[in-house]
């Protein structure tokens, strides 16, 4: 134990959790509950907890503010620690002793009241906890304005963080004029390791290691049972709430609860899982064996896109004894996380609980971010009874750095009257009902606000403007809207982006869109993705073009769509889609594009049923080496590296003349910050093609690109998706799939039928081993964009060979080929000057008629690519 431990025991007098008798926890000194602005002597809530003053560990001449709430809300079960608070007007630390080695649950207790002269409505700030990011931003008002509830708690458990001092410092934002910080109560509280690894959803057999992140607990339920409080816990202190708020669909299944003869017996799980409060009750389907085969028994979680998450359930079967009673199948947001699940199989035994881990990735998408939950029986196993159950859920928000997030929208009222009278008026004016705030990070008052939504979800629509966070950008720390308009009716933002593209993009009014798309006419659409539909449209004197739209119910897309513009306004390239122009008018955002007549790259590999359809192998190789070769300018032809991050067939364009052009801009990164090698940030891609370590470590480099066109190499060679859940386990990624058939020689087993005997061998193999290093676990061991189209150039020339082409005028031995891309670098910068083009060079592209050496002429087919 630290040795400065005994003097913060007699400091604060308050308890700490250790490890007891049968794995239940008793409490000892140690643990910190603190009231901030609390006076000496502290004071005890309405579950006999002390809590202290917190003035002992700030520096004496912090320049706090000790205050105390205007007013209380009816609905406050406790007046401590809300009513008395810490109020910061520049940056402010917190210093605690720690043990390097322990996990911690930090919870912090926000009540946004008037402190003083210090209005609420003005309070933004950010919150670290040595280095990592707990809130960015952040206003606990419209949070709790929001999610119609009285205070606001924070719990996070963080990960061993190799100290013997926690520093929590409070900085009042910088973008808010007379904007500070706030705080009510502080809880630190040593717990045991909870977490080890966890089941990744969507790759098979593969694992997050959970311990060494941070978490945020969003979500904490008892499911079946009732809301239960700290003192109620198994020695954590935590709060598990109903789950009945967060129930989709008229069908909620039955609530269960043990009898009294059924003794909870954790064998050698640790008590403080959970409670046996929690394994004692839980939902199931019924016992209508037709109407559970109709139906899932859901559940529906407001989250955070772009960020991983931790999903932990609950089990304990008490009724039921045998294995092959209930079986069923889980579903984490409409992918199979755990099939065929067995309580009984999994126990041993009625009355044994147990609890499964799932990490999930949750992208942008149109609307509001959720987080599903579905249990469904598994009749393929014939069980006796066609049932599941749960009997409780955590979600818990996962990062090493930053589990920020934006703030909630505040409602139209709420911004109604904060235009009308900027002065705070008191809480009773409201006259609203207010839902008591809890440890699960608002948990309590989304219950209230999801009670109420119940009948919009049975519908299964949402009504426009009804969403919590429509008008703030999926990224931290950072907001932006739309509705702000200049005299000429352009919007501010669209001013800035029009003098950022320096001329070299087209602004559109919003009257040519519609015009160009018939009023956004449906039979126009032409492809669905993330931010929008896509149109085919026609401007100026019959030129076809595709105009992006997003989704006018969301600001979603903002960030995606300042970020094209930037991108691809400033880059010309063969083999990149061109940006024509934008437009951003009345909450309208669009984006301009040339006309790609042939579609996708995964249309002609999926849809091809007539002979003349079918890709040959001669073109899959064309189109991945026009690919690379946009690719390979991005890396390395720009002023800064810009990794495209969302690699994929279905970003791969085909034109009339079968030249392929990268485009999706909205999610790549770019900066003079590459120079480190990697950038660290929230993960962003599409499962199946995403780079594992990428995913691990959150820092993205060019080589995540590699990774995610070597799965688009094996989908040009098998012709079938990168996921297919419908398969067995071991063939559901193509990325593992075709690695594993690689390993055993069986290749040529998975190979499109419709090409199969085409492909010269030697063809072959160049390919699939280039596909295979750029699967590679670690980047570094995967090859550069630049040798990676080396190699599908030397592929095409050995089967332009086999198919007997007169484009190419002489075999070359790979040796040869090999020791002329190392050690010709005359002829490697003239090859890397026609594949690249130049960045803002808008006539030429690539092939822009320069004649290519004698050498490189026996290398490159330059016809036709």
């Amino acid at each position: 134990m630290h040795k400065h431990t005994s003097l913060l025991v007699s400091l604060v007098g308050i308890c700490i959790l250790l490890h007891g008798i049968d794995g239940a926890w008793i409490e000892e000194p140690g643990s910190l509950i603190l009231g901030c602005g609390l006076d000496e002597g502290g004071a005890k809530d309405t579950d006999g907890r002390q809590w202290s003053p917190d003035n002992k560990f700030l520096a004496p001449d912090n320049g706090s503010i000790m205050s105390k709430a205007a007013y209380q809300e009816p609905s406050l079960s406790s007046l401590v620690p809300y009513m008395t608070a810490r109020v910061f007007t520049s940056e402010t630390t917190y210093k605690f002793n720690i043990q390097g080695d322990k996990r911690y649950w930090l919870r912090l207790h926000f009540y946004p009241s008037l402190y003083g002269s210090y209005n609420p409505s003005d309070s933004y700030f950010s919150v670290a906890a040595n280095g990592i990011t707990l809130l960015s931003n952040f206003s606990a008002y419209i949070t709790c304005e929001a999610l119609s509830q009285a205070y606001i708690d924070r719990e996070y458990s963080l990960a061993p963080l190799n100290s013997d001092t926690l520093t929590l410092t409070f900085k009042p934002s910088d973008k808010q004029k007379g904007a500070f910080a706030f705080v009510n109560g502080i809880q630190l509280i040593p717990i045991p390791e909870l977490f080890d690894s966890a089941a990744l959803v969507g790759y098979v057999e593969q694992r997050v290691d959970v311990k060494s992140l941070s978490l945020q607990t969003l979500f904490r339920l008892n499911v079946g049972g009732q809301y239960m409080s700290p003192a109620q816990d198994s020695g954590l202190s935590r709060m598990w709430y109903d789950d009945t708020p967060y129930l989709y669909g008229a069908s909620t299944g039955v609530t269960n609860k043990a009898s009294k003869n059924v003794r909870i017996n954790y064998q050698t799980m640790p008590q403080y899982i959970a409670p046996e409060t929690v394994y004692s009750t839980s939902r199931s389907m019924g016992t209508d064996k037709d109407a559970n085969l109709q139906y899932n028994l859901t559940w529906v979680f407001q989250v955070d896109p772009n960020s991983m998450y931790l999903v932990r359930l609950h089990f304990c079967e008490y009724y039921y004894s045998k294995v092959n009673e209930i079986v069923f199948n889980i579903l984490i947001n409409n992918q199979t996380a755990e099939s065929q699940a067995d309580v009984i199989g999994w126990t041993g035994g009625k009355g044994v609980p147990t609890y499964k881990d799932y990490v999930i990735y949750v992208q942008d998408g149109e609307g509001d971010e959720k987080l599903w939950l579905a249990l469904q029986p598994a009749p393929e196993t014939k069980p006796e009874f066609y049932d599941a159950i749960l009997n409780g859920v955590e979600i818990f928000k996962l990062n090493d750095t930053d589990l920020s997030g934006p703030n909630p929208r505040p409602s139209d009222m709420l911004l109604k009257d904060q235009a009308e009278e900027r002065g705070f008026q008191t809480r009773e004016t409201y006259n609203r009902k207010a839902v008591i705030g809890g440890a699960a990070g608002g948990a309590a008052g989304f219950a209230f606000m999801a009670a109420i939504c119940i009948t919009v979800f049975n519908k299964k629509k949402r009504v426009p403007g009804s969403s919590t966070n429509t008008s703030w950008l999926p990224i931290y720390g950072n907001s932006h809207t739309t509705d702000s308009k200049s005299t000429s009716g352009k919007s501010i933002a669209s001013a800035n982006l029009a003098a950022m593209s320096q001329g070299l993009c087209r602004y559109f009014s919003l009257q040519e869109i519609k015009q160009a798309t018939k009023s956004f006419d449906e039979s126009l659409v032409i492809g669905v993705g993330g931010f929008g539909k896509v149109y085919k449209g026609i401007i100026d004197n019959g030129t076809l073009v595709a105009i992006k739209r997003s989704n006018p119910q969301s600001d979603q897309g903002v960030n995606e769509f300042q970020t094209e513009i930037e991108m691809l306004s400033k880059l010309r390239h063969k083999h990149l889609v061109s940006l024509i122009g934008f437009c951003e008018e009345d909450n309208e955002m669009c984006l301009v594009y040339d006309y790609m007549d042939l579609g996708t790259f995964r249309e002609h590999l999926y849809k091809g049923i007539k002979p003349l359809n079918i890709l040959t192998w001669k073109q899959r190789l064309e189109i991945c080496i026009g690919a690379a070769r946009g690719l390979h300018y991005l890396h390395t032809g720009a002023k800064y590296t810009i990794i495209h991050r969302d690699v994929k067939t279905t970003n791969i364009l085909l034109d009339n003349n079968w030249n392929a052009k990268v485009s999706d801009f909205g999610l790549s990164k770019t900066g003079p910050e590459m120079n480190a090698g990697h950038v660290s940030t929230v993960v962003k891609g599409s499962f199946g093609y995403l780079d594992p370590e990428y995913f691990r470590r959150q820092q993205l480099t060019e080589k995540s690109d590699v990774y995610s066109f070597g799965v688009v190499l094996f989908e040009a060679l098998c012709a079938r998706p990168v996921l297919n859940t419908n398969l067995p386990k071991e063939q559901v990624s193509l990325a593992e799939w075709a690695l594993l058939c690689n390993q055993k020689g069986t290749i040529e087993d998975i190979i499109d039928p419709n090409i199969k005997g085409t492909i010269n061998p030697e063809s072959l193999k160049k390919f699939v081993d280039t596909a295979e290093k750029c699967l590679s676990d670690h980047g570094t061991d995967r090859p550069s964009m630049n040798d990676l189209l080396w190699n599908l150039e030397f592929a095409l020339n050995l089967q332009e060979n086999k198919d007997g082409s007169t484009h190419s005028s002489a075999r070359v031995d790979e040796s040869e080929f090999e020791e002329i891309n190392l050690e010709d670098n005359n002829m490697a910068n003239h090859y890397k000057n026609l594949s690249l083009g130049s960045e803002y060079d808008l006539s030429q592209g690539s092939d822009s008629g320069n004649s290519p050496t004698e050498i490189f002429s026996q290398l490159v087919n330059s016809e036709g690519r």
